[in-house]
């Protein structure tokens, strides 16, 4: 089975160049059972792909800030692809080979598998020559690294053809992966969180290449376009909404906690807007009560 991984680059320049011939290459590595599909016309994308030879589609829609949309690299990659199973990821996360594994381990014809990354500060050209290289990163990862929170998430696995249509959210900008388990939950497909299974790697990077920095990439106007175009921040999900988990030991459902129970119970009126009549009266009632019992209190003391 072919798992065609594809991305939309940044400019190759300065530092981001030395991250995205990283995260590039790590893709190679991971062997010829995965092609590496690139998206978009930024500086150096071409040169790239044909130094690796690998399959460049350039056309991509930009929205009215000039940013790549994601709905038009997850159309043309998945008219492009050679595999059954897509993954999108982003420029600058590193992958191994255990990526290859996922498909054998869902049980499920339809999903969405992601997981929380390691974001570790990367100043080198990474050596895939080496054997073991994949061992070494892991290791790496994990004892000079940080997971991110369960908010970030930088690499998505699914069945092509199943996410088609998307909004024309702005790539590289807060919102729209919080959106994809959202969409996911609201198809009833299974969401599985293999933050125990696949090691993703992001290389810590600053936001030179937008004009506004970190604010105008992940705040500012484009996170308002995205989650206008995502339907707000009631559809901003987390790896904490996932309904599933793959790690060494295997599937399994999320374990109910009270904490999750609480998350599914504060969900409902998204999945299901008629009861939202509903959850605004409890509130309501809740803070009424509030209100009453409290000055109560306050009177007898």
């Amino acid at each position: 089975m072919i798992l065609s991984i594809f991305t939309i680059p940044k400019a190759f320049c300065g530092r981001i160049e030395l991250i995205q011939r990283n995260a590039i290459k790590s893709w190679i590595a991971i062997g010829s059972d995965a092609e590496v599909i690139l998206v978009g016309d930024d500086e150096g994308t071409q040169e790239i792909a044909e130094e690796f030879e690998l399959k460049h589609i350039p056309a991509i829609d930009r929205n009215r800030f000039n940013t790549p949309t994601v709905s038009s690299a997850f159309d043309l990659a998945q008219g492009a692809a050679r595999g059954s199973v897509m993954a999108y990821v982003n420029a600058d996360i590193m992958l191994t080979p255990d990526v290859l594994k996922v498909t054998q381990a869902v049980p499920f014809n339809e999903y969405l598998v992601t997981g929380r990354r390691w974001d570790l500060d990367v100043q080198e050209e990474f050596d895939f020559c080496e054997p073991d290289w994949d061992d070494s990163l892991r290791k790496r990862a994990v004892e000079k690294g940080r997971p991110q929170e369960p908010a970030g998430m930088d690499c998505f696995i699914f069945p092509k053809g199943m996410f088609r249509d998307l909004p024309p959210f702005g790539v590289g900008r807060a919102g729209w992966d919080n959106w994809m388990v959202f969409r996911a939950r609201s198809l009833k497909v299974p969401v599985i969180d293999a933050t125990g299974f696949v090691t993703i790697i992001h290389q810590n990077h600053d936001y030179a290449h937008h004009p506004f920095g970190v604010t105008g990439a992940l705040g500012g106007e484009e996170l308002e376009w995205n989650l206008r175009l995502g339907g707000g921040w009631d559809h901003v999900f987390t790896l904490e909404d996932a309904d599933w988990i793959l790690d060494s030991k295997g599937m399994r459902k999320r374990p109910l906690t009270r904490k999750t129970l609480t998350r599914r119970i504060k969900t409902i009126p998204v999945f299901h807007p008629g009861l939202k009549w509903l959850f605004d009266f409890l509130k309501s009632c809740k803070g009424l009560m509030k209100r009453v019992f409290g000055l109560s209190i306050t009177q007898q003391t």
